[in-house]
């Protein structure tokens, strides 16, 4: 009979101690001294230089499009 107790029981088993583990995290262990959260300030510039457009090329004709004679 123990036989199939042991077996059927391990997985209430593990689930028992990760609770118990959990629990004595949350509650008996010394929570680490909490530290003011430094506020960012604002760069005084951006970390990116601004991005150089570069000059726009006229699209080709559509007068030569093989799109253009089927209309």
């Amino acid at each position: 009979m123990y036989a199939l107790i042991v077996p059927a029981s391990t997985p209430f088993d593990l689930l028992a101690t990760v609770l118990a583990l959990s629990w004595w995290e949350d509650r008996v262990l010394p929570a680490p001294p909490a530290e003011p959260v430094a506020r960012h300030r604002r760069p005084s510039r951006s970390p990116l230089p601004p991005r150089i457009r570069s000059p726009q090329r006229p699209l080709p004709s559509s007068q030569n499009s093989p799109v253009s004679t089927l209309r």
